[in-house]
């Protein structure tokens, strides 16, 4: 193999060649490193190290100048950033964490608590259900040891780190102990309440509960407590052992200690902690709706699934929104758009949602039941876009409509996830900017080579990205408005990062 490669001129010539390709396929050419890293390795086998390294300082320079530099180093310093718990230390961290619901979130908030050295509760009603939350943290770690990424022993020691309780036992006695339970039962607000109810009674005064939830509001979660200061969101996302975000939601009730608790018990647990204000969507979620009506708005202008999905990889996310929609759920995203719009109003306006709800209603609900967008194996895997979905689409698109470019189109839904995370800052959602892209990169995927939206606002340009903003406005409605401190700061000079 290396005669008939490396150690010919002809060979090396077709081995970089298919590199390159590879590469550009990998990267979507979206970051300059990787051809230019594969530029140096050709040079240093064909003309010897000196000429390589030669050619790798060069290269260095030029790179070091580049948007997707600032837009990476940038990522660096903020998830740094994002390791300091913006409440102090608390003066009792969580040593015991109690899980309530061991479905797939609870099973993983399980484990990413018990890799890290915690004690947890893995609650549920009945044995079996406890069960399946336990095998699932087994499986995962079982993937990690075939991997090598794990000895056996270490598997076995995350494993006694978690306690599994049901409701026939004396559970009550367990969690007498407890420091932090956290929820992760259904999103209906009876249930949440009586979680709240029910556990207060048991647990010791300072202890903090906290809410997975991301449709409803925290506050409202905290209404029948007895100790809402002790109550915060911790919003994760799935799945919890891979997704490296996590949320901590604020009311105007809960106190710096417990919100000090949260955050540094998502730190124990290796995520990047960012602090939200209790608002609808939080925000993530608050950015990836407005984006996602702007999917619809050019999928009813003539856009394919695929087509769409397509152009958005090549913007720089790493999964296209329609595919998206499969892994979280048609249902759920059909959900967003409601829960948003009491407090976003027309910013979740610009196109039909209709077509949700109609799939919904004929039973495509995604990855979950194999029936979505895209179509799926008996195993789940991805085949190819569903005829069926898009036939019903079909009847969606806008008679007469002019079909936009793929650039445009990314540009357009990329642009809307911006401005909502610019309304973000106006509105105190978030603590700065700093957290508004770590959330947005670690949350949903916004491309990393542009830094996230409000380094990508920087390198646009205020001036130049209200203006875009002021032409969509005119086009498509006032949807695209610009918030009054986006205007500022373009009158002004700002940017959002120094």
């Amino acid at each position: 193999m290396n005669q008939a490669l490396e150690d010919n001129p002809l060979g090396r010539k077709v081995l970089f060649s298919q590199a390159r390709k590879m590469a550009a396929k990998q990267t979507g050419g979206n970051y300059p490193a990787v051809p230019l890293i594969i530029d140096c390795i050709e040079k240093g086998a064909d003309s010897g190290m000196a000429a390589g390294l030669k050619m790798e300082a060069e290269h260095f320079g030029t790179l070091t100048q580049t948007n997707a530099s600032a837009a990476l180093i940038g990522l660096f310093h903020g998830t740094t950033a994002t390791k300091k718990n913006p409440f102090g230390k608390p003066k009792a961290p969580a040593k015991t964490v109690g899980v309530l619901g061991a479905g797939l979130m609870g099973a993983g908030v399980a484990q990413v608590s018990a890799t890290r050295g915690h004690k947890v509760l893995l609650k549920d009603l009945n044995p079996d259900a406890v069960a399946r939350g336990l095998k699932q943290v087994e499986d995962n770690l079982n993937v990690r040891v075939k991997r090598r990424q794990m000895s056996i022993y270490d598997r076995d020691a995350v494993l006694a780190n978690i306690t599994g309780l049901d409701n026939d036992g004396n559970w009550q006695e367990h969690f007498k102990q407890c420091d932090v339970v956290i929820e992760a039962v259904l999103e209906e607000m009876h249930i949440k309440h009586q979680v709240v109810q029910e556990f207060e009674k048991v647990l010791p005064e300072h202890a903090v509960i906290a809410s997975n939830t991301s449709g409803l509001k925290v506050k409202d979660i905290a209404s029948v407590s007895k100790r809402p200061e002790n109550i915060v969101g911790m919003h994760y996302f799935s799945p919890v052992d891979k997704m490296q975000l996590l949320e901590v939601v604020r009311t105007d009730q809960t106190s710096d200690q417990a919100a000090s608790v949260a955050v540094d018990a998502g730190l124990k647990q290796g995520k990047f902690v960012i602090v939200t204000k209790d608002v609808s969507g939080f925000y993530v979620n608050r950015c990836i709706g407005p984006m996602m009506v702007e999917v619809n708005a050019v999928l009813q202008e003539g856009m394919g699934l695929k087509e769409l999905d397509d152009a958005m990889k090549q913007f720089g996310f790493p999964v296209g929104p329609v595919q998206l929609g499969d892994e979280v759920g048609i249902d759920v995203a059909a959900h967003l758009i409601p829960n948003l719009h009491g407090e976003l109003g027309i910013r979740v306006e610009g196109a039909s949602m209709a077509a949700y709800d109609d799939l919904v209603s004929n039973g495509f609900l995604g990855k979950k039941n194999n029936k979505g967008f895209y179509k799926y194996d008996k195993k789940g895997k991805r085949q190819g876009i569903n005829p069926e979905t898009e036939a019903m689409l079909k009847k969606y698109v806008t008679p007469g409509a002019t079909k936009p470019k793929a650039e445009e189109a990314a540009l357009r839904c990329g642009t809307r996830f911006a401005l909502e995370a610019a309304w973000c800052m106006n509105d105190d959602v978030i603590r700065n900017p700093v957290d508004g892209d770590i959330g947005a990169v670690f949350g949903v995927g916004f491309p990393p080579f542009l830094g996230g939206p409000f380094r990508w606002m920087d390198s646009v340009g205020i001036q130049t990205f209200v203006d875009r903003l002021d032409a969509y406005k005119k086009e498509f409605g006032d949807q695209w408005e610009a918030p009054p401190i986006l205007r500022e700061m373009a009158a002004t000079g700002k940017t959002w990062h120094e």
